[in-house]
């Protein structure tokens, strides 16, 4: 375990043991048993991770002592983190006082932390992909009225991550761990000015545990690629304090910004690419360059310099807001989250008056913070390139109209404030919008 991680893990509230390393699936019983001292075992897993990892975690705990109820199997062929599947998991939960030990990724984990919650008892999980940074965060995303949502739940108690099992995952789902991972870029980014527009004040104690080693967790996108030990090592190490930091501070904003409104707009609306719905990772890695290349029309334009009056006469009434968001969802079954969400998030022209003094005041000391903290479009598609993840909106099969689209929507989606919302504030989002999808536009349409 190196400092960055055993800092971290003493910062967390939630996770008492992290376990990574090659080979150490055999140290479940031992894990298991710190942990729980002699509780019973319950494996959560779905068909595939249990034939990957479970009947093996099940025979090592057998092996080690640990008595166990039968494994609950998830059967449905293509799973997706629904509510429905977790009181599924949870009334099993009830008829037992067996701890859930999770063996999967994102859905499996998330699942089977959400349940466990619910029936206030602590889980493990044992990973089998470095496919997402939600192993070790607080919080889980789960689908319930049509709309992807962060339930607040605990962190796992213990987390286990056997190198040689994560090596063997599908080469997209690495891909999809190292995009997710480089979301933190444009993250960091959006909680940069927030925090200038005192919303969101950094936390520093997490903004160092998820942005100290990004960099170096980042620096081997072709060794993730071809399964090198020390690449893929240091890409677990990564997303294992991206979810640190999380649980620290009991909120997503560390590792999350406006990338991920856009592959969350795209769940919710259940995009497909090829018959199949596209990853988290996947779809963050193309919002993650949607994000880098807004940043880039927003620096054309010298924020120090903003007229406040003409941008306070021209902000929208909350009626104007309403009925935006209504005639993007007002025929869908998230129609009342949009609207309970953007006017959450609406504040008044007295309110906007005050936070463009501050971008007034502060934009000539963030922009070259964010310039650091940010990469340019064409590095940042090289590098998920190199570790198999999309560049490009054609790549999860999603047009330019509907990438626009997705920056549009996107600050409906939570209250949460991003670039996108700096760009509505200081009058400039329509600007940056055309600079890109109008003519000779990155993506021009």
């Amino acid at each position: 375990m190196t400092p960055n991680v055993e800092n971290a893990l003493k910062a967390a509230t939630d996770t008492k043991a992290l376990l990574v390393g090659r080979g150490v699936l055999r140290e479940a019983a031992p894990l298991f048993k710190e942990q729980f001292g002699d509780k019973r075992a319950l494996i959560v897993a779905d068909t595939t991770t249990f034939g990957i990892a479970g009947r093996d975690v099940a025979e090592f705990l057998r092996q080690g002592g640990v008595p166990q109820d039968e494994a609950f199997v998830f059967s449905e062929p293509e799973m997706h983190a629904e509510y429905r599947h977790v009181e599924a998991l949870a009334e099993r939960l009830r008829a037992t006082d067996a701890i859930p030990v999770a063996v999967g990724s994102g859905t499996v984990n998330d699942l089977c932390k959400l349940a466990a919650h619910l029936v206030e008892r602590p889980y493990m999980i044992v990973g089998t992909a470095a496919s997402m940074d939600g192993y070790t965060s607080f919080g889980a995303s789960i689908t319930a009225d049509g709309a992807k949502q962060t339930f607040n739940c605990p962190a796992p108690r213990a987390v286990l991550a056997d190198l040689d099992i994560f090596a063997r995952a599908p080469a997209d789902m690495t891909a999809a761990g190292y995009a997710d991972l480089f979301s933190k870029v444009t993250a960091g980014g959006d909680w940069l000015v927030a925090d200038m527009l005192a919303v969101e004040p950094i936390i520093p104690r997490a903004w160092d545990i998820v942005q100290g080693g990004l960099a170096d967790a980042l620096g081997d996108p072709a060794g993730v690629r071809s399964g090198d030990a020390v690449a893929l090592g240091k890409l677990v190490e990564g997303l294992m304090l991206a979810g640190f930091a999380m649980q620290y501070s009991r909120i997503s904003r560390p590792a999350s910004g406006a990338e991920h409104y856009i592959s969350h707009l795209w769940d919710m609306e259940g995009h497909r690419y090829r018959g199949h719905g596209v990853s988290h990772g996947f779809q963050v890695a193309v919002g993650t360059v949607a994000i880098l290349a807004f940043y880039e029309q927003l620096f054309k334009h010298d924020l120090a310099a903003l007229d406040i009056e003409r941008c306070c006469a021209a902000w929208p009434e909350l009626a104007k807001v309403e009925s935006d968001a209504m005639a993007e969802f007002g025929g869908t079954v998230f129609r009342d989250r949009v609207l309970s969400e953007s006017r959450a998030k609406y504040i008044n022209k007295e309110q906007l008056a005050a936070k463009l003094a501050l971008v007034k005041q502060n934009w000539a000391a963030l922009k070259p913070r964010l310039e650091k903290q940010l990469l340019p479009v064409a590095e940042a598609q090289r590098l998920l390139r190199l570790a198999g993840a999309p560049a490009e909106p054609e790549d999860v099969g999603a047009s330019r109209a509907q990438l626009r689209r997705a920056l549009t929507v996107a600050p409906m989606l939570r209250n949460r404030v991003t670039v996108l919302d700096l760009a509505h504030y200081t009058g400039l989002f329509d600007a940056c919008i055309d600079g890109l999808f109008g003519k000779g536009g990155r993506w021009e349409i």
